[in-house]
């Protein structure tokens, strides 16, 4: 990542368009992991009652998005979380484009984003003060709440340019982040909600998933309770375990409220970052600015969502006024 003025705007634009070309069409991207988990999402139901939910399971995706980055313990285990609950929400939207967590506060961690796409993909980081690494802030045990500190949480649906990006934001509130979820869903006055997150450290890899129940009809408390009180049986060692399928661990939730499954839905390893994106956005710079992007002789750009950097020898940079004069 640049770390000027210039540099973070050119970051801003990166982030912006990483989406515009379909990544297997793409012959400049960086070697990313190739993973796709059919089932990373399982809709289900209780025929009858007021709830529904999804079940997420992001499998070796988990390992292949967290390992990227080499943060502590408790960070991973944030991310992990945030990525789980992104696709879980995602999961119950109609929309094109992305859907995107957000939460920025004053704690070690200054920034975690998570987004993901309408066909699954998934991506995110987080996002860490360098005094907070350099001090050993930040222990193993360390809190949801402890490592964002103050802030706000934020979801945002951005559909592209041609339409109004819609986005609820409330002031981090809880211990976990599943209190910080639940705390959007009481302000936004929705229809009320379950959150279960889970994410560590397996002998298979990082592995991580979400379990999230919703309300549908205000009536019937004791439909929703009896649901809520099956839902805090779960345990994280089922939630995270491989080899207990989907549809086993709600038949153990849930059987006896005669849970139907819907149709699951694929997750993908979702960092759209290329080369050729990104020599298109410096392009659109002037030739001071790429003069002060410069180090050594090169432009550096990194993608924070895969940890990639790129690098643009500068006489080979052409900018604004470059370009005009051909």
């Amino acid at each position: 990542m640049i770390g000027d003025g210039s540099g973070r705007a050119a970051q801003r634009l990166f982030c912006g368009r990483m989406a515009d070309t379909p990544a297997f069409l793409d012959a400049d991207r960086p070697d990313v992991p190739d993973i796709v988990v059919p089932r990373g999402i399982l809709p289900f139901h209780l025929p009858g009652r007021p709830v529904r939910g999804r079940l997420v399971r992001l499998g070796a995706l988990a390992e292949a998005l967290l390992a990227r980055h080499d943060n502590p313990e408790s960070v991973m285990r944030l991310q992990g979380k945030a990525l789980a609950l992104t696709a879980g929400l995602a999961g119950a939207l109609k929309f094109r484009g992305s859907f995107s967590l957000q939460a920025k506060g004053d704690g070690p961690v200054s920034l975690l984003l998570a987004d993901c796409t309408e066909a699954g993909a998934l991506r995110g980081y987080a996002q860490v003060r360098a005094a907070a690494l350099e001090t050993g802030l930040i222990r193993d045990d360390t809190t949801d709440a402890q490592l964002l500190g103050e802030g706000y949480l934020a979801f945002t649906v951005d559909q592209g340019p041609d339409v109004d990006r819609h986005q609820g934001i409330v002031a981090i509130g809880g211990e976990t982040l599943e209190a910080m979820a639940l705390g959007y869903f009481r302000a936004s006055e929705q229809i009320g909600a379950w959150i279960r997150l889970g994410a560590a450290r397996t002998a298979q890899g990082w592995r991580a998933a979400a379990l999230i129940l919703e309300r549908i009809a205000a009536s019937d408390d004791d439909a929703w309770q009896t649901a809520t009180a099956l839902a805090d049986t779960l345990t994280e060692a089922e939630l995270l375990d491989d080899t207990l399928a989907a549809e086993t661990l709600l038949w153990r939730l849930f059987g006896g409220e005669g849970v139907a499954a819907d149709r699951a839905r694929a997750l993908a390893y979702g960092c759209r970052c290329s080369r050729q994106r990104l020599t298109t956005i410096l392009a659109g710079f002037g030739t001071d600015d790429l003069d002060h992007m410069t180090v050594d002789g090169e432009i550096v750009m990194t993608c924070e969502f895969c940890n990639y950097s790129f690098r643009f020898p500068r006489d080979e940079v052409r900018g604004r006024e470059e370009s005009e004069k051909r």
